[in-house]
C-alpha cells in the first residue's frame, strides 16, 4: 500500500501548520460571521460521523486499522456508510476544516485541499484496490452507489 502517514497523524500535522500559517501570515485573515458557532458545529459533526463509523466497524468485527485494508473481514456498506464510502476520513477533513474556519486565516484552505488531495491519493485509492481485491463485485457495486467524500 502507498500510505505514508497514518490519516490521524496527518490530520494533527495539518493542524500544526494550519496554526503555524494563521501565527506567521496575519495578511491573509478574514473575518468569518459565526466562526465560533460553525467551529464548534463541524466538530461536533465531525467526531460523531466518525465515531459512528467507528462504531460500524466494530460491530461488524473487521478492522479500523487504516494501514492495513487488507485485513477486512466485512464490507460495511450500511449506516454512514450508505452516503460516504470514507466516514472517519470525512470526519477528520470536518476537523481540520472547523480548525481552518476558526482561525480565519483563508491560506488555510490550500491546506485543507491539500488534505482532501493526499488522503484521496495515499489512503484512498490504495483502500479501494485492497477492498476491491477482497470483496470483488459486491464492493465494485458499493462503490458504484456511494461516493468516496459526501
Amino acid at each position: 500500500m502507498r500510505t505514508k502517514i497514518p490519516p490521524p497523524i496527518l490530520a494533527l500535522l495539518l493542524l500544526g501548520m494550519m496554526w503555524a500559517v494563521d501565527r506567521f501570515l496575519a495578511f491573509g485573515e478574514i473575518e468569518i460571521p459565526l466562526s465560533g458557532a460553525i467551529a464548534i458545529l463541524l466538530v461536533i459533526l465531525g467526531f460523531a460521523i466518525a465515531i459512528a463509523a467507528t462504531g460500524l466497524f466494530r460491530n461488524a468485527g473487521t478492522t479500523v486499522n487504516p494501514l492495513d485494508p487488507s485485513q477486512a473481514s466485512s464490507l460495511v456498506t450500511n449506516g454512514i456508510f450508505g452516503y460516504t464510502r470514507n466516514p472517519m476520513y470525512l470526519g477528520l477533513f470536518m476537523l481540520l476544516a472547523a480548525w481552518t474556519i476558526w482561525l480565519g486565516n483563508i491560506f488555510n484552505v490550500l491546506l485543507l485541499a491539500a488534505f482532501v488531495w493526499y488522503m484521496t491519493k495515499f489512503q484512498i485509492e490504495p483502500e479501494e484496490e485492497a477492498l476491491l481485491k477482497l470483496f470483488g463485485e459486491p464492493y465494485n457495486n458499493y462503490r458504484s452507489k456511494v461516493r468516496r467524500w459526501i
